[in-house]
């Protein structure tokens, strides 16, 4: 007769929800920097205290506005749940989950096809339930509205502020500290500022400044290097006279933030004595002057960004950069526009000269002289990836390398140039010449 046990199969537990929950505050000010650990704290412990649901963690940004999509922290919650560590995601309310009705629907319907449920508590809404899309849509409209009137009042406030003569969006410049809304000079680096003027009225352009500066190991605002457009940026920057033309730049949504130079589409408000100034006031005009007519005989003798065939087609493979036309001893080149702002240290990048770029682009194109319509039309862009090496792209996909050789220096002097050498050379010789 056969012993039969009989054994009991133990109850199967039920498969634990994986939760994680996201937080977030819109300013760095102490008082909410607090209550962005209280929120941490919160559901640490809203989520822990569920026997069926296992902590994931909480995800927090801090200091970010929920318009743009710059959030470390909401960026990593997501990519988290597409590589499956979490089942479902808490937070707050539609506003701190995003207030762009776009972006939040378009990131719940991403983790809705994966499985993920994102659960507002203030709104009591599961995106995975039946009308849970139709409730956000509803909801989130609203919160992008309540977004748009606060940065309408914000704007408001901050043109009362402009009209009457308030110095704002003064948060930090060269040449000057700003500590709790007082500006005061910072005396080190009012002296390289005033040294950069004295430079630049003496003769010297931005980037032999740059350079300068580099050489001499002075650090820029945030410690870097020094490069001709800062350079440029400084110069040509009013509040060094302490005064202030306010509203430079605007807003041109309450979504994007993307900032966009006035051109007259908003009011600018000029006023003067809003901080102690650093640079004389006749001197900065001096050196605006010397900048208007630097750039003057630039735009006279180079118009290249709407004349010239190579314009905006010449990359530079060892920056990334265009390379740009410039004039020297008579003849045009094609160079690295790092290498014209920075200088060599930034990019050694050769020039080419513009008669080698067409002798060599017609060839390629198979003809007998370079013809700029058959250029435009068949090249989208010549690669430099180094010195007499050049890659031309065609429309149609084709690469073509091609290598050049330097012109000897023989052969490059003109007749004007041959002559004035052969002054030099007798004026060495006997000391003076008679013409």
């Amino acid at each position: 007769m056969r012993n039969i046990q009989r054994v009991k199969t133990p109850a199967k537990l039920p498969s634990r929800k994986r939760v994680a929950a996201y937080a977030r505050v819109t300013t760095g000010k102490d008082a909410m920097l607090n209550s962005l650990s209280a929120q941490v704290s919160y559901y640490s412990s809203f989520i822990q205290r569920r026997l069926d649901w296992e902590y994931v963690g909480v995800y927090a940004d801090e200091a970010l506005t929920g318009t743009k999509d710059n959030r470390p922290e909401f960026q990593r919650l997501v990519a988290d749940c597409k590589v499956g560590k979490i089942d479902i995601v808490i937070t707050k309310s539609i506003s701190r989950f995003a207030r762009n009705t776009v972006t939040m629907l378009e990131t719940v319907r991403e983790l809705k096809l994966i499985g993920v449920d994102v659960f507002f508590e203030r709104e009591n809404i599961h995106s995975m339930s039946g009308d849970g899309e139709l409730m956000l849509t509803i909801l989130a409209s609203f919160a992008q509205e309540e977004s748009r009137s606060v940065s309408e009042n914000c704007k408001w406030r901050i043109q009362k502020k402009m009209k009457k003569g308030e110095l704002v969006g003064f948060f930090g410049m060269y040449g000057y500290d700003y500590k709790n809304g007082e500006v005061t000079v910072n005396e080190e680096q009012a002296s390289v500022v005033q040294q950069i003027f004295a430079w630049y009225i003496g003769g010297l352009g931005t980037a032999k400044i740059s350079k300068r500066l580099n050489e001499q190991g002075i650090p820029s605002m945030m410690g870097g290097r020094w490069s001709a457009p800062r350079v440029g940026d400084l110069i040509s920057n009013e509040k060094l006279t302490g005064n202030a033309m306010l509203q430079k730049f605007y807003s041109t949504d309450h979504l994007t933030k993307k900032q966009k130079r006035n051109r007259g589409e908003k009011p600018r408000y000029f006023v003067e004595g809003t901080h102690p100034a650093i640079i004389d006031t006749e001197v900065f005009e001096t050196a605006q002057r010397i900048r208007q007519e630097r750039a003057a005989h630039v735009n006279a003798s180079d118009s290249s960004e709407n004349v010239y065939p190579f314009s905006g087609k010449i990359f530079c493979e060892q920056c990334g950069k265009h390379y740009k036309r410039k004039k020297a001893v008579g003849k045009w080149n094609w160079q690295c526009s790092t290498y014209l702002q920075e200088g060599k240290a930034f990019c050694p990048a050769k020039q080419v000269p513009e008669e080698t770029l067409m002798a060599v682009a017609a060839e390629v194109l198979g003809l007998a002289v370079f013809d700029e319509a058959v250029f435009k039309n068949k090249i989208t862009a010549v690669r430099i990836p180094g010195n007499n090496r050049l890659v031309f792209i065609f429309s149609d996909g084709r690469i073509d390398k091609r290598e050049w050789q330097d012109r000897s220096r023989r052969e490059s002097w003109s007749e004007s140039m041959k002559q004035q050498a052969r002054q030099r050379a007798l004026i060495q010789h006997h000391g003076e010449v008679t013409v």
